[in-house]
């Protein structure tokens, strides 16, 4: 081996090797190697970014797993109450993954100004509600304050109604609630507003309003204990349908546990698609990089028959010489992923903190091209690129044994 890796070394570092014959396919098979890494990282990680962006965001504003009541006939909009019950949550607790339990109630409103009006879906929660979600989509004010004794009217608001409809941090903003078709006019409720979000997710920007639960509790006219609906979250996404499962297992007949991939079928269906576009990319660049390689080992070869028969006739053996060429080949696949891995995440880095590329949200539920960075992709990446490169090698290093001696010390 030693001395397999000393001639491999003389070979890469020959003084005819940057005016040989090899040198611009050697150049073009290592670029072909970076760029391939390049693409893999970057649809990689854009790719299983943007698919764990946007499920996180429709986890913040709907839960992993809704549960609600049969009566709601499908709409998002809490009708009959549930009772939070101390029996219902021990059925909850034989649920294993599970996270939190959020009570939530939901009510349609209309926000109304001296020169406009807009519909909402006021969002009740609790004071022990899951802020952190709505924390990194703050954009000016403060996280309501609520607390368990007595109602608040702090709210938070999306930029796109506040901008609609002129409100800023510190305004009161009236809506009108109807009860029941009986009632003749709407019933105003004022509220003050203390934070302004975007979520860059336009469906729910365009409809939330974020209330104490409290308060609709008091304009339904229910009890403490009932409330609209359960968001459930869990510790791994992956066990989603899994969860739903069992968790409408352990629930009452009146009520019915929807995962968010069933309640946004078409968004995930969508995002589904990726999976399959990021593995064609990998296949295709690390078939375009394993091809640039076969064609620079056979230049290679071609330029080294006299260099090959010479070994030969001192005796070494086929497998032995190609080892020599197989390392050479390593050498350059490591090269080409030196620098791939340099400016591929290079790029990714520039991304995830200087959010370099914006998105449309209209159509990718997202303002930026979000970058998922982990080390186990990129290992993997690497890794396989590197292993699949060499095995298409070993096929055509084949040459290398049907080359004779005598006619390859005189081959020019």
């Amino acid at each position: 081996m030693n001395f397999e890796w000393f001639v491999s070394k003389r070979l890469i570092n020959a003084k005819d090797y940057k005016s040989s014959i090899s040198a611009p396919i050697i150049k073009i098979a290592i670029t072909a190697i970076a760029i391939g890494v390049v693409m893999m990282l970057v649809s990689v990680a854009t790719g299983f970014g943007l698919q764990q962006k946007i499920r996180d965001k429709i986890a913040a504003f709907k839960g992993h797993i809704s549960i609600s009541n049969f009566d709601n006939n499908n709409s998002q909009i809490s009708i009959k109450p549930i009772a939070d019950t101390q029996e219902f949550r021990n059925r909850l607790d034989r649920v294993d993954g599970i996270t939190e339990i959020q009570p939530v109630i939901t009510k349609y409103g209309v926000i109304r100004t001296e020169k406009d009006f807009e519909g909402v879906v006021v969002k009740g929660v609790k004071p022990d509600y899951r802020w952190e979600s709505f924390e990194e989509f703050l954009v000016e004010g403060n996280i309501p304050k609520y607390k368990d004794r007595s109602y608040s009217d702090e709210i938070l608001l999306s930029q796109y109604i506040a901008d609609r409809l002129g409100f800023k941090i510190g305004d009161k903003v009236v809506v009108y609630f109807m009860n029941n078709p009986e009632q003749e006019r709407p019933r105003p409720t004022g509220f003050t507003l203390v934070g302004i979000f975007s979520s860059g997710f336009q469906e729910f920007d365009e409809t939330y309003l974020i209330a104490d639960l409290q308060q609709l509790q008091r304009i339904n006219k229910w009890k403490k204990n009932q409330v609209g609906m359960f968001e459930i979250y869990i510790d791994d996404f992956d066990q989603l349908e899994q969860k739903g499962g069992e968790i409408n297992a352990n629930i009452t007949s009146f009520l019915e546990a929807k995962t968010i991939e069933q309640s946004y079928e078409s968004i995930f269906e969508w995002i589904s698609l990726f999976d399959f576009n990021i593995f064609l990319i990998i296949c295709v660049m690390i078939l375009v990089s394993g091809i640039n390689m076969i064609t620079a080992l056979l230049v290679l070869i071609l330029e080294r028959t006299p260099m090959i028969g010479m070994l030969k006739a001192l005796g070494s053996e086929n497998w032995s010489i190609r080892k020599i060429f197989l390392y050479n080949a390593t050498y350059l696949i490591l090269k080409g992923l030196f620098w791939g891995n340099l400016i591929g995440l290079g790029l990714l880095l520039a991304q995830k903190y200087f959010k370099i590329i914006p998105l449309n949200p209209e159509t990718y539920y997202v303002s930026e091209a979000p970058v998922y960075l982990n080390w186990d992709y990129i290992l993997l990446i690497n890794l396989g690129t590197l292993l699949l490169c060499l095995a298409m090698l070993i096929i055509p290093s084949v040459i290398i044994t049907k080359i004779n001696p005598t006619k390859a010390i005189k081959f020019e």
